[in-house]
């Protein structure tokens, strides 16, 4: 007992040590859980991801707690003395405490979890962990109509949910609405077109067409509201210089959108030069 009480006045004399202790013990058991919950498996499954990131968060919470806890008596006697700088630390610390409020708000609306697809301003991507602080993607060129990684990982602040509007676009991880424009000079009626297009993008969407009608319903039922349904849609309009812009839209799975995308392009030139030869020709 007396040894017991020897360690413990030697620690509370010796607070920062102690605390050094604390956070390196603490940071260790985190990466223990951590490489347990991954293992050895060379891809990380959204489970996975989830248990690294619940596990991340709760140590870093774990490490505040014993921190106030431990230097309480300061805290407080320099709250109480150092008013002043007290403020000043606060305006100081501003986008530290947007980051933590943005964390709040982000767990209250439940915009997104892992494994969502979201975009925020102008980044679009995968989410792969998030904390207090800030969110992780892994990006997807979501904006060129690609839906493929890049490659990079961009790690944005949690303050950015209060500049920017989250776009969860998670349903398009299987199927997307895929819509792209074809430019025509020339004015000329392409409206005669449009049956023989229709038909070529059916032929190509023939082998997922009973699929795409079911996760369509699916989507309806999720969101509530009346979708444009997986038909292909094919529309005209006029350009700033005078242009037919002709916007088609497709409902595909989203790793063959950028396929489907030049294989209708190519229906469209062959179809368009059989039409009009000479205005293909000039």
């Amino acid at each position: 007992m007396d040894k017991l009480n020897i360690v413990i006045e030697f620690f509370s004399t010796y607070k920062l040590l102690f605390t050094v202790i604390v956070i390196v013990c603490i940071s260790f058991l985190k990466r223990l859980v951590v490489s347990k919950i991954r293992g050895d498996l060379p891809f990380v499954t959204e489970g996975q991801r989830k248990w690294m990131s619940r596990t991340k968060n709760g140590t870093f919470i774990i490490i505040i707690m014993v921190l106030f806890l431990l230097w309480q008596t300061e805290i407080n006697k320099f709250a109480l003395s150092v008013t002043a700088i007290a403020i000043a630390f606060v305006v100081a610390s501003k986008e530290i405490i947007l980051c933590f409020t943005g964390s709040i708000q982000r767990a209250s609306s439940r915009s997104f979890v892992i494994g969502d697809w979201i975009e925020v301003g102008k980044l679009c991507g995968e989410v792969i962990e998030h904390n207090l602080m800030a969110t992780v993607i892994q990006e997807i060129d979501i904006l060129h109509g690609q839906y493929n990684y890049t490659g990079k990982t961009v790690t944005f602040p949690n303050s950015m949910f209060f500049s920017y509007a989250v776009k969860n676009h998670n349903f398009m991880k299987r199927y997307v609405y895929h819509s792209f424009n074809i430019t025509i000079v020339e004015f000329v009626n392409l409206y005669p077109l449009f049956p023989e297009l229709i038909e070529q993008i059916e032929v190509h969407c023939e082998d997922f067409h009973d699929v795409a009608i079911r996760y369509n319903s699916i989507i309806e039922r999720h969101a509530g509201v009346d979708l444009p349904g997986p038909e292909p849609h094919i529309q005209i309009h006029s350009g700033p210089a005078g242009e037919q812009m002709v916007h088609i839209t497709i409902f595909c799975p989203t790793e063959r959108a950028a396929h489907l995308e030049q294989l209708i392009r190519e229906d469209f030139m062959i179809v368009y030069h059989e039409t009009f030869p000479k205005k293909a020709s000039e």
